[in-house]
C-alpha cells in the first residue's frame, strides 16, 4: 500500500554530517516548526511542548555550552577530542531546535485531575516525542537533515541563562539541523514477528 506519509517518514534519518547550505529562510523554518508542533497531539490538549529555534551565533552557543560543560566532565584528552569532534558536527549545521516541556502545565493537570496524576508526566513525554517526530519529518520533507541529542540535564542551567527561558520549561532534547552533507547509513529493522501482531 503506497503512502506519501510513509515515503516522507522514511527520509527522516539521523543525519550527522550537517552543513549550512540551506535556501529556506530562518523565518520559514520557524513557521514550519510552529505549525508542526501546534498540529501535534497532546493528552487533554495540554500543549505542554515548547520549542526554541536558534540560528547563527545563538545556535553555535548551544554547542559551545555543551562543549564547555563536557570539558569539565571528560578528563581524558583523547576521549574529549572525540567528544569535541562530534559536537563540531552539530555546530556545523544551519540551526538548532531546543525541545522543552512546560512543567507548570503538567503540575496543574496533576492537581486538576488527581485520578490521572501519575500519568501526566508520561503523557507530556508522549506529546514531546510526537512533536519531535513530526518536526523531524517536516524538515526531511524539505531535504533538511537533523538528529536528536540529549545533553540535558547537564546543560540545563546554562541553556536557561543563555536564552532567558522560563524556569518551568524543562529541557528535554536538542535537534541540530542543516543541509545533508553525507547520507545516513543503512538502517536495520527487527523481524516483523518480534514487533507486530495481526489479530483479525
Amino acid at each position: 500500500m503506497q503512502s506519501k506519509f510513509n515515503e516522507t517518514s522514511a527520509k527522516r534519518r539521523s543525519i550527522y554530517a550537517l552543513g549550512d547550505n540551506i535556501t529556506i529562510s530562518p523565518d520559514e523554518i520557524f513557521d514550519l516548526v510552529k505549525t508542526t508542533v501546534r498540529n501535534s497531539p497532546s493528552a487533554f490538549n495540554s500543549q505542554t511542548v515548547r520549542a526554541v529555534v536558534l540560528f547563527g551565533k545563538n545556535s553555535d552557543k548551544v554547542w559551545d555550552i555543551v562543549e564547555e560543560t563536557l570539558q569539565n566532565i571528560v578528563k581524558d584528552p583523547t576521549a574529549f577530542q572525540k567528544t569535541k569532534d562530534k559536537i563540531a558536527t552539530f555546530r556545523a549545521g544551519y540551526g538548532t531546535i531546543l525541545f522543552l516541556t512546560d512543567t507548570k502545565i503538567v503540575h496543574q493537570l496533576e492537581e486538576q485531575f488527581p485520578s490521572y496524576a501519575d500519568n501526566f508526566k508520561d503523557w507530556s513525554e508522549q506529546a514531546l516525542g510526537g512533536a519531535q517526530q513530526a518536526v523531524w519529518t517536516a524538515l526531511a520533507e524539505y531535504n533538511i537533515g537533523a538528529s536528536l541529542q540529549h545533553y540535558n540535564p547537564l546543560i540545563d542551567e546554562a541553556i536557561h541563562q543563555a536564552f532567558d527561558l522560563p524556569e518551568t520549561w524543562k529541557l528535554r532534547a536538542e535537534m541540530p539541523f542543516g543541509s545533508i552533507e553525507a547520507p545516513a547509513g543503512e538502517k536495520d529493522y527487527l523481524d516483523d514477528e518480534a514487533v507486530f501482531k495481526l489479530i483479525k
